[in-house]
């Protein structure tokens, strides 16, 4: 009973906040840090999903935002939330297909280099993996 409990509370932790919940979500790496990013109209959530010592916004802050702007297409104008949790503003109307003609914060200053998905062995979860540099 203890063993379905706990993995119960695992699966929760990735669930996505009441905004995005029912959005799949696609899981990517960006230096390290693992998140699950979920877009909905002009907003985009990335859930930092692997254990890592991050005391504050501040070192993860850029890696969400760069999560966001791989997965959504668009880059990201303000990012807000904890180092758990974060949510994205998007610089483009998706809807549309149109970049908005705005300052983005973390697209211009990184450039990313895709090195595929990386397969769990042993199980069916896969995400894409980034290894971002400023320049």
């Amino acid at each position: 009973m203890i063993r379905y409990l706990a993995l119960l509370m695992l699966a929760a932790c990735s669930a996505g906040t009441p905004h995005f919940r029912g959005v799949p979500a696609t899981r990517v790496a960006v230096n390290g840090s693992v998140f699950d990013v979920r877009v909905r109209s002009e907003l985009a959530e990335a859930v930092r999903v692997n254990t890592q010592y991050a005391p504050r916004l501040g070192p993860i802050r850029d890696r969400a935002a760069l999560a966001m702007a791989q997965v959504s297409g668009c880059p990201i104008l303000d990012v807000l939330g904890d180092a758990a949790v974060t949510v994205g503003v998007l610089g483009c109307d998706r809807a549309a297909g149109e970049r908005l003609l705005l300052t983005a914060i973390s697209t211009p200053n990184y450039e990313c280099i895709d090195y595929g998905t990386y397969e769990d062995a042993g199980s069916d979860l896969g995400y894409q993996v980034f290894e971002c540099t400023p320049y």
